[in-house]
């Protein structure tokens, strides 16, 4: 029968070197063993020196990737990625109010892992509004928490806080990853605060090395890619966090400066 394999669905742009963007979260489906289909908003010329250009995508055609795929497949998962501005994510919005593709991951892309701010206030404001209420999982990392929030998160009682007010803006479960320091750091502790009201928080092994790009991307379509199968919230978050921990901790050689973390990782006998 038609549709019966679990298929997920990523709306992003492309990155050109392969590193994030919908290729990691295609990287992410294929080792999850889903089917993965894209709704692309943008194109980016881009390599492990950084991004050099890019292109987004006119408004119409993107809704027309939303309504031929919902005319012929089955989606049971969704993931966004990075969203250029208000406009687009008011577009993604309405189509994911449209159709049914299932439970909706939000990986809000505002700010780098190292700081730097990539969405404009409108575009903010809109995510918010629009987008976060949608949400099955928000999975944003410490800096977007904390601008998501509008305050230093400086404990762990205060980023506990934090999930709530994430919750609090609509989506039904939130992973906080954690921040990222260096120096002697030994693990990055990730706070995941539950649709019943369960928390907990989750530690992994924290290696210090430039082959991260595409983690981000990699954990919510990790997630997504186990909802599509019908796997619960909480061991979704579980498995991604494992599978981003060993695909950050055997790195492969791409590029000259900042590498993409290695999804084959999971293939490799445990020891």
């Amino acid at each position: 029968m038609a549709n019966e394999y679990p298929q997920v669905m990523v709306i992003g742009g492309s990155d050109s070197d392969g590193s994030a963007g919908i290729e990691a979260d295609l990287h992410s489906f294929f080792m999850r063993r889903v089917y993965g289909t894209v709704v692309m908003t943008a194109v980016v010329a881009g390599n492990s020196y950084g991004i050099h250009d890019s292109f987004t995508l006119p408004l119409p055609f993107i809704s027309k990737q939303f309504e031929v795929l919902a005319d012929d497949l089955g989606v049971k998962a969704v993931k966004t990625g990075m969203l250029a501005d208000a406009d687009l994510i008011n577009t993604v919005a309405d189509n994911l109010e449209k159709y049914d593709f299932g439970k909706l991951v939000v990986d809000p892309v505002i700010v780098t892992k190292h700081g730097a701010l990539l969405l404009e206030d409108a575009a903010f404001e809109t995510l918010k509004n629009r987008l976060i209420p949608l949400a099955e999982i928000i999975t944003p990392n410490f800096y977007e928490a904390e601008h998501i929030v509008g305050r230093k998160l400086k404990s762990k009682d205060e980023i506990e806080a934090a999930a709530h007010e994430l919750q609090d803006l609509g989506a039904k479960n939130v992973m906080l990853k954690g921040q990222r320091i260096g120096d002697g750091q030994e693990t990055v502790d990730d706070f995941v605060l539950l649709e019943d009201g369960k928390t907990f928080w989750l530690p992994a092994q924290f290696f210090d090395t430039d082959r991260r790009n595409g983690t981000g991307d990699t954990v919510s379509a990790v997630i997504a890619a186990e909802l599509a199968k019908g796997t619960n919230v909480e061991k979704s978050i579980r498995i991604a966090r494992e599978f981003v921990t060993n695909a950050i901790g055997n790195e492969i050689q791409v590029g000259h400066k900042y590498g993409p973390i290695n999804h084959w990782a999971n293939e490799l006998p445990k020891e």
